[in-house]
């Protein structure tokens, strides 16, 4: 193939290439609606405002204790979940590369080929061996000649994308690359989320603990003044008795907690990725986290945009969107172009005998399916319906995600009042117990009366202890339904 040919079928090829740019099949990504409303049901405290609102703040700022955050801080690091995440948007990224290097041609080449072959001077093929063996025989040797041949090319393929099949599939790719990624921020988000709560619920123990204890000195007390009335001979031995109860239900308490705050401090080792060990705590700090938290809410619909969830949602819609375009390609017809270039000669010592060595050719294929048994249109159709069923999935997520807010935001306001009421019992019973005690020294309440009302000091100190722990966590359940913690 002469200069000239080869110029032409270039030129070709450029026009092809040119005029098959805009035949790209399938339908663009366009994002449907999500009838997201303008405001949360519920909030009638945080109105939307133009400040960075609280799902933007990053985790170092939101927590304050210095413990918690250390804990976060080693998970953040050594969690496996998270490491498996990484690794899985690692994979992601290299399945996105080699789509990219589609678009290239394919070359390979022949750095040195030989090839030896026996002809008949009276045929042109060449001889089969049980043939050749019975010739070698039966006839002189110059009958035969051998023609030997030594060549080295480099050859390249490139399939053009006329219907955007390779680009689609690319595009499906980045979406799937970009679904890993917000798939590492939901489980980094929910990372954060479990330890914080987990200690919160440490926190809460701890104060448990403390409740039973004190309690225990308190009915300890109690016993001895009511050991010596009975010595008086002033109550009968039941009041002992009953008394003593009381004080076992609060020493019982003490086992039951220290067990469970053990159980918990090796919980929160495994997803700060350590081994099981005991975990400081600053009561200084923990304290005042999140009693005076407030929160600036936004809108609904920028509240979705920042939820790893709802963009990984989005992005499996992009990709199934892709993938059926791509389906849709496949139906089409493929063209490649191919060519080759090398030097072949009978000698090796010809091989820089240029131009007489040098050989060339170039070549274009259009290939098109025609019958499959409906195959292919199966394939388009299934990838259709599932582009519209993963459609329906982002709709379900969006909606989630709205109520998951608008709960969290009213979980938030009712547990502060629910812990004001708490506050109060607590104060009240405790000003119960002071008064039984004086009344029942001064001869005017019996014994019954102060172990209820100790009791009942008991009661509501634990409840507090657990709603500070709920309200504590309910922060965090609002902050994670921002879509806080992955920054």
């Amino acid at each position: 193939m002469n200069r000239r040919k080869i110029e032409g079928w270039a030129i070709l090829a450029l026009v092809v290439v040119t005029l098959v740019a805009s035949c790209k099949v399938g339908q663009r990504y366009v994002q449907p609606d999500l009838h997201v409303p303008n405001a949360f049901r519920g909030d009638t405290v945080h109105a939307a405002t133009d400040t960075v609102h609280t799902g933007r703040v990053h985790w170092n700022t939101f927590f304050k204790d210095p413990t918690l955050k250390n804990l976060i801080d080693s998970a953040l690091v050594h969690n496996n979940d998270l490491k498996v995440a990484l690794i899985n948007l690692e994979i992601a990224n290299r399945q996105l590369r080699q789509n990219r290097a589609n678009y290239l041609p394919s070359v390979d080449a022949t750095v040195a080929g030989a090839n030896r072959q026996w002809r008949s001077s009276e045929f042109s093929s060449g001889p089969s061996s049980k043939w050749y063996d019975k010739m070698q025989k039966d006839a002189p040797q110059n009958m035969f000649m051998s023609v030997s041949q030594f060549g080295s090319e480099v050859s390249f393929s490139w399939e053009l994308d006329i219907w955007g099949k390779i680009s689609n599939r690319n595009d499906q790719l980045l979406a799937e690359y970009l679904d890993t990624f917000e798939a590492k921020n939901a489980v980094q988000t929910s990372i954060i989320a479990n330890v914080a709560k987990g200690y919160f619920n440490l926190l809460m123990l701890d104060a448990k603990i403390e409740v039973a204890k004190r309690n225990v000195r308190l009915n300890d007390s109690t016993l001895r003044m009511i050991e010596l009335q009975y010595e008086a001979g002033e109550i009968t031995a039941l009041a002992i008795q009953q008394t003593e109860s009381q004080r076992l239900l609060a020493a019982s308490l003490i086992p039951q907690l220290e067990k469970e705050i053990f159980v918990q401090e090796n919980a929160l080792r495994i997803l700060a990725g350590q081994m099981p060990d005991s975990i400081p705590r600053d009561d200084s700090a923990s304290q005042v986290f999140a009693e005076d938290m407030t929160f600036t809410l936004a809108s609904p619909v920028e509240v979705i945009r920042n939820r790893p969830d709802v963009r990984s949602a989005e992005l499996q819609l992009v990709a199934a969107n892709a993938n059926a375009n791509v389906e849709q390609a496949m139906r089409y017809p493929t063209l490649s172009i191919g060519g080759s270039l090398g030097v072949n000669a009978m000698l090796p010592k010809n091989w820089f005998n240029i131009p007489g060595a040098l050989l060339g050719g170039i070549a274009g294929d259009i290939t098109t399916p025609i019958f499959r048994n409906k195959t292919l249109k199966l394939r388009y159709e299934t990838a259709r319906l599932e582009r519209d069923k993963v459609e329906i999935g982002l709709q379900q997520t969006v909606v989630e995600a709205i109520n998951e807010v608008s709960n969290a935001v009213v979980t938030v306001e009712k547990q502060r009042e629910e812990l004001e009421y708490a506050r109060r019992r607590v104060e009240n019973s405790q000003l119960a117990v002071r008064n039984a005690t004086l009344l029942f020294k001064g001869g005017y309440a019996s014994y019954l009366e102060v172990i209820t009302a100790q009791s009942n000091a008991l009661s509501s100190d634990l409840d507090l202890a657990e709603l500070r722990q709920q309200h504590l966590q309910s922060h965090v359940d609002l902050y994670r339904a921002l879509g806080g913690g992955w920054r």
